[in-house]
């Protein structure tokens, strides 16, 4: 038998108040997270009481809202779904007598109460559950939802359309084929991805503009893929077919002046405003790569910056995505196959990643490229991922465009209600290939011979309001030839058409793309504000039970490292800085696993009650009244969705410094796609510039090949630094490796400073995190100073080098200690600070203070075939005119070895090696 004193019951009940919270801080204060708490739901007792009296009625209702979607017409390639082994037969449940009646009453079904025949409600039921539209949603956690979403199902099938809803889809249906067909005509080798066959997309980005437009919201953020998107650009989002034919004929896309080398048309997008019944919605459709899932993060980083502006969610006072709304439209094969779905949906709901739930669509072709559905997922459809979150989905048969309407609708309302994700499993077809060149009949003549021997749903459809007399036949040939009338004016409106300048406008006012030059930004403060944030930066309230380590070896060291002025440790430094921007009005947010204590538990920029478990963060209370704060995202373990959603984030503002914080270097790796896609090439592409930071730590310490090397090499590859010519601000991308805490600073503060944005990439320290000779002093933070892209080795006599070694990051100080070892006066040791822009200005004024240096040496960490050996010695030799030797370990496939006394042997041969040299 277990006894418990007080102080173990205090802890169990502790314990399942923490198993009991949903996502939920301890705090209420934490600058972007708020707590929503939703009233209590219970089912009226009347309805329990109602359920239980007719059990076998209700368990044959359970099971056509549990298991109906299997048995929904919701596939137009399977007309008449098998029935064998259904749970929807009421034998199952005792009911054997059709001719039974039932009075409804409360919490059954949404049928009138008087008696009813049991044959009338499976009538009733096959049409709510198993018709064009089915849905999954008995999953859902909450009984609130479940019980919503039963009584919306079932009210759906009544629900009348208008007559002028109807004639506005067949003209969203008839123009989008027409649009189709015009290009097909008049640019028959060129890949289109049109909608054939998924025309009903167009209803459902038509109603949710609608719905939008009736709701407080002001703003939409869609992330898209190929399929369609040239048809519900020119069909709902005011994109002007002029402009792609201009593209279509060869033409750049971009104004002149600009520069950009630009990108495909299936990524082209729209920023528009929509106006509604007298309301405007701004509509944003974002550049995606060619890897069309990894925009969803990015989207979502998006959206949830646009509610930082907007006061939305925990920044203001409003619900989440009260204003700005998120939407994803997804391929069946890249949803359910592509992992930086779950990701996303992993975090969806995390504090400070969450933007109020997202709307989906997936475009269900039912094929990949070649790839039919039951050969590209073991689940029993493509939505089946949003099951992870308790998402619900709605599948509908996209034949049925009054359908379409009707799940948008049940979507929406749902999303809007609960702020939650929704799918819409939008099963359609494709009418050609994977593009317009390929032939699917190679792989798939089955699926191809019905496809082909189909009409198509504009068609069917129209056929059906004129049998209706809904429309006439001549008032939906009209809209055809209207629409082609119109295309042909377009196409030859596109022979003068301009690039529309609509870049650094709106929050970006004021900033522009560099020249070809270098400039240099006082990044320094003054020493008082230095002290004021140094002191604040570990401020805490009364009677707030701080953990006694972090208040001895944090608190109290930095304190008095502040009052001292010097001995400036890595950590102190980047408190300065961040604190200081936030002092000067700029948001920061700092994201990746653990940010808030650090990996190397050196940060600590969030401090945690011991007993209350209470959150607080010491540079968000700097002084009464602050209008900028830090806002500490600790992220799910993903790198590639995050860094998307961070990526996304810093597009929206250029006002807010976003950093993202891999937990080693190496981590990286699991988001290679944002980085080759988005971060290194999405001005070159689209023109659209981020200050992002990525910080990765990088450092050789004996910890084995996956936690040594951050890949300075892939980084460096990425760039557009030229081996011939002198790099101006202009390059793609900031690559730098600091290696003092002043330099740390002083890049941070740059990055918000300059009059244009770059993205960052900092390879920090690990072990010189707490390194007694890894210190700056306030001195070189003070106004007046600057990041340095060359440090020079003041501790020598020039006329007397007779060596120079050029390193960088942790080992200078590695090399540092063997020059002195050695008793070396001869040699001078360079630190290059900055990879890219590479800066041959400052290093030819460096290396001319050694007139008798008769040898330049690279000395690195890394293995030969990696670090920035072959980037530093094409551009010294050809920029600088002088040979550079290599110092470093050997060639290697793996970044670094497991083995101790190897590692050791390794490090005394690149310590003794370049003083011989």
């Amino acid at each position: 038998m277990l006894h418990f004193n007080k102080l173990n019951l205090n802890y169990v009940l502790k314990l399942r108040l923490y198993l009991k919270m949903e996502r939920n801080y301890q705090s209420d204060s934490v600058f972007g997270y708020r707590k929503v708490i939703r009233p209590e739901f219970n089912v009226p007792a009347h309805h329990l009481e109602n359920r239980s009296n007719k059990s076998k009625l209700y368990q044959l209702i359970r099971a056509y809202r549990k298991y109906g979607h299997k048995y929904a017409y919701t596939n137009s390639f399977i007309p008449s779904p098998s029935r064998e082994k259904s749970e929807l037969d009421p034998s199952r449940y005792g009911l054997n007598d059709l001719t039974q009646t039932f009075t409804m009453g409360e919490g059954l079904l949404q049928l009138p109460s008087n008696a009813i025949s049991l044959k009338y409600i499976l009538n009733f039921l096959n049409d709510t559950y198993c018709k064009f539209i089915s849905a999954e949603f008995d999953y859902l956690e909450s009984e609130e939802e479940k019980e919503w979403f039963a009584l919306k199902m079932e009210k759906l099938q009544s629900e009348e359309i208008s007559n002028e809803a109807k004639r506005r889809m067949v003209w969203l249906l008839v123009e989008s084929q027409a649009f189709d067909d015009f290009l097909a005509k008049k640019f028959s080798s060129v890949k289109r991805y049109g909608g054939e066959g998924a025309e009903t997309m167009m209803v459902f980005f038509d109603e949710v503009l609608q719905l939008a437009a009736k709701e407080p919201l002001e703003q939409l953020v869609v992330a898209m893929p190929h399929r369609g998107r040239l048809n519900v650009l020119t069909g709902v989002l005011n994109y002007h077919p002029a402009e792609i034919f201009h593209k279509l004929k060869g033409n750049q896309d971009f104004p002149d002046g600009y520069h950009c080398t630009g990108d495909v048309l299936s990524h082209i997008v729209s920023s528009t405003d929509i106006s509604i019944s007298n309301k405007l919605l701004h509509v944003s459709v974002l550049r995606n790569p060619s890897h069309l899932e990894a925009v969803n993060p990015v989207s979502m980083g998006k959206t949830r910056a646009k509610q930082l502006v907007c006061k939305d969610g925990a920044y203001g006072n409003l619900n989440w995505g009260e204003k700005v709304m998120n939407i994803q439209v997804h391929g069946d094969a890249a949803f359910v196959g592509q992992g930086v779905n779950q990701e996303t949906l992993a975090m969806s709901a995390v504090p400070h990643f969450e933007v109020g739930g997202t709307l989906h669509l997936i475009v269900n072709n039912q094929l990949g490229f070649t790839t039919p559905g039951d050969r590209g997922r073991s689940s029993r459809y493509c939505s089946d991922l949003a099951k992870m979150i308790a998402a619900p989905v709605v599948h509908v048969n996209g034949d049925h465009p009054e359908e379409v309407l009707k799940a948008t609708r049940l979507a929406f309302a749902y999303q809007r209600l609960f702020r939650r994700d929704v799918v819409v499993n939008l099963n359609c077809f494709r009418r050609r290939g994977h593009n317009e060149m390929d032939d699917p009949t190679f792989t798939n003549p089955e699926i191809y011979s019905v496809i082909n021997s189909r009409r198509s749903v504009p068609d069917m459809y129209a056929e059906k309001l004129i049998n209706e007399r809904t429309m006439s036949e001549q008032e939906c040939l009209n809209i055809c030839k209207e629409q082609v009338d119109f295309l042909n004016e377009e196409l030859k409106n596109s022979e003068h058409w301009l690039p529309r300048d609509i870049y650094f406008h709106g929050n970006w006012m004021g900033f522009s793309q560099p020249n070809h030059s270098v400039t240099v930004w006082d990044s320094g403060i003054e020493v008082e504000l230095l002290t004021f944030v140094g002191r604040n930066s570990v401020k805490y309230p009364q009677n707030f039970d701080i953990h006694p380590t972090v208040l001895r070896g944090h608190v109290t060291n930095r304190l008095s490292r502040v009052e001292e002025g010097a001995r400036l440790d890595w950590s102190t430094a980047e408190a300065l800085a961040l604190g200081s921007l936030i002092f000067q009005g700029f948001n920061v947010r700092l994201s990746g696993q653990d940010v808030g204590r650090g990996t190397f538990s050196q940060r600590h920029a969030m401090f945690v009650d011991q007993t209350t478990s209470n959150i607080f963060i010491p540079l968000n209370h700097m002084q009464p009244h602050q209008k900028a704060f830090l806002e500490l995202a600790n992220s799910i373990l993903s790198e590639e969705a995050v860094l998307g959603f961070e990526y996304g984030m810093s597009l929206e503002s250029p006002h807010n410094l976003i950093i993202w914080e891999a937990q080693f270097g190496d981590f990286f790796n699991g988001a290679q796609i944002i980085f080759d896609t988005f971060i290194s090439s999405g001005e070159a592409k689209w023109i659209y510039q981020s200050g992002l930071v990525v910080l990765l730590p990088h450092g050789y310490d004996g910890a084995g090949p996956e936690h040594s090397s951050a890949r300075i090499e892939r980084f460096l590859q990425l760039s557009d630094s030229k081996e011939d010519q002198v790099d101006g601000d202009n390059v793609n991308m900031d690559i730098c490796q600091p290696s003092t805490p002043a330099q740390y600073f002083h890049l941070l503060r740059r990055q918000m400073l300059r009059n244009y944005r770059k993205p960052l990439i900092v390879f920090t320290p690990k072990i010189l995190l707490r390194a007694p000779e890894c210190v700056s002093k306030f001195s070189d933070m003070q106004k007046g100073t600057c990041f340095k892209p060359v440090l020079g080795d003041i501790t020598v006599n020039p006329p007397a080098v007779k060596r120079v070694i050029l390193t960088s990051g942790k080992h200078y100080y590695s090399l540092v200690k063997a020059r002195e070892n050695l008793g070396d006066n001869t040699t001078a040791i360079v630190r290059v600070e900055c990879y890219c822009p590479f800066p041959t200005g400052e290093l030819m004024l460096e290396i001319k203070k050694y007139p008798n240096a008769q040898s330049y040496i690279w000395c690195q960490e890394e293995p030969q075939n990696m670090g920035a050996w072959t980037f530093m010695k094409r551009r010294f030799e050809n920029l600088l005119g002088r040979p550079l030797k290599y110092c470093g370990r050997s060639t290697q496939a793996s970044p670094a070895v497991a083995v101790a006394f190897l590692h050791k042997q390794q490090e005394i041969e690149i310590l003794t090696k370049p003083f011989v040299m």
